[in-house]
């Protein structure tokens, strides 16, 4: 361990792994440590064993559940675009080889205590119960003009100057109501909250596209996103196999693992077993870099296990299910994900479902409950609350590059967001992922 590397990665999580292989790519000598015995940390994926040794101590995992390692239990559950950045950055990276994906069967909206299928085109638009026939009309010209929006090409922009006006305008240039807003800005824009309505329209409009795009970027699949079989823990597990391919160094197990700063107060190396690995900077989840990070919000999860669909969903093995914040008088979405045995994270005929939302109150669990009333009997259900940490500084200065955490979202750009931001500051660079090509197919 006694040598010298460009780069040492802390934590083995989602985002160190894909900085861990992005540093490798780009051919820098990477070691790359986790305290734990495992891939992962706070997005692994877990057996049925060690769901019960994290969040029931003591107690066994009933018999009747099946096999232990039948279970592939994500912490961080999260569906992926199929044309979002983290596929760009899986092809660019070529780790989409070490993974298989299946198709997430259905994507829903909750409206007035009933959920239904979000329309995503300008057709489905048409066929869809959340509107009246009016509205219909409406949004699906609305549709039409996404669609149709190309940012270089000014014949699309029909007189709209989508980087002055907000995305509040350009809805009342379209006539849309409260409802059909609603459901455009959380459930295919994926906003969390109602920031968005007064900044300027293109990123929106942006984001509306992508969902678009991702839904007929692979033929055969009925919503835009797509899982990789064997739970989100294969992810880390595979970008750590693209480190070491490009020469990377892994080690796990090393619970004593301490950063070293010089004189000036920049991290230097990382150290353990009483010895000394130096680098020229640090990259790690919060957990490793104590003083180094604030709190700046709390996001509860629900994981339940069900030996059902979820009602209303068509018996679908996998869906992604969002509650906009008015529809429950909230000021955050609450999310609901779930995935089967279809997808090898469970045994046969099991269900795992989860229950996603920023924390708002001093009673988290009750904050879960309009995604809890959605999914029926349930045998065996988790609560749990983390603390959403941000750096307080970019790494600049004392060379600590700092992940942010995972947010309450079921999907991946803002986690792929904050990966590319912490690869711009480290190398100076930016990588461009509109420039991938994809050109994989995906198992319908």
């Amino acid at each position: 361990m006694d040598e010298e590397y460009d780069a040492i990665v802390l934590g083995t999580g989602l985002k160190e792994c894909i900085i861990s292989g992005l540093l490798s790519v780009a051919g820098m000598k990477v070691l790359h440590m986790d305290r734990n015995s495992y891939y992962g940390g706070d997005s692994a994926s877990l057996s049925l064993e060690q769901l019960w040794e994290k969040f029931r101590k003591g107690e066994e995992a009933p018999k009747e559940l099946g096999r232990s390692n039948d279970y592939n239990v994500d912490l961080v559950p999260k569906f992926m675009l199929g044309d979002g950045k983290l596929i760009k950055v899986l092809i660019h990276t070529d780790v989409v080889k070490y993974l298989e994906f299946k198709a997430c069967d259905g994507s829903y909206v909750y409206k007035q205590g009933k959920i239904h299928k979000v329309p995503a085109s300008d057709m489905e638009a048409l066929k869809s119960p959340l509107m009246s026939f009016f509205e219909k009309r409406r949004a699906r010209n609305f549709f039409i003009y996404v669609q149709d929006y190309e940012e270089n090409d000014p014949r699309t922009f029909q007189g709209r100057d989508l980087r002055r006006m907000t995305m509040r305008q350009l809805f009342n240039e379209f006539s849309l109501g409260e409802d059909t807003i609603d459901f455009i800005g959380h459930s295919l824009a994926l906003y969390r909250d109602d920031a968005y309505l007064d900044q300027a329209a293109l990123p929106a409009v942006k984001k509306v596209k992508l969902y678009h795009d991702s839904l007929y970027r692979f033929a055969g699949t009925k919503t835009p996103y797509i899982y990789p079989l064997y739970g989100l823990g294969e992810l880390p597990q595979s970008f750590a196999r693209l480190s070491a391919v490009y020469g990377g160094t892994y080690m796990l197990n090393k619970p004593d693992c301490e950063v070293v700063y010089d004189e000036q107060g920049r991290a230097c190396g990382v150290q353990s077993d009483g010895e000394t690995a130096k680098c020229k900077f640090v990259v790690g989840d919060p957990s490793y870099f104590p003083g180094k990070t604030k709190v700046v919000g709390r996001v509860a999860r629900a994981i339940c296990i069900m030996s059902h669909p979820i009602p209303g969903t068509v018996d679908a093995h996998s869906v992604q299910i969002v509650i906009p914040q008015k529809q429950v008088g909230r000021r955050s979405d609450v999310y609901v994900f779930c995935s089967s045995y279809a997808h090898n994270v469970a045994a046969n005929g099991k269900y795992i479902a989860f229950v996603s939302t920023t924390v708002e109150t001093n009673n988290p669990a009750r904050e879960l409950d309009a995604g809890l009333s959605l999914l029926g009997p349930v045998d065996h259900k988790f609560i749990y609350v983390t603390d959403d940490h941000m750096p307080t500084n970019n790494g600049g200065q004392d060379k600590c590059f700092i992940s942010k955490g995972y947010d309450a979202t079921t999907h991946f750009e803002s986690t792929v967001d904050d990966v590319l931001e912490m690869y711009t500051k480290i190398t100076g660079k930016e990588l461009d992922l509109d420039k991938l090509s994809l050109n994989q197919t995906i198992d319908g």
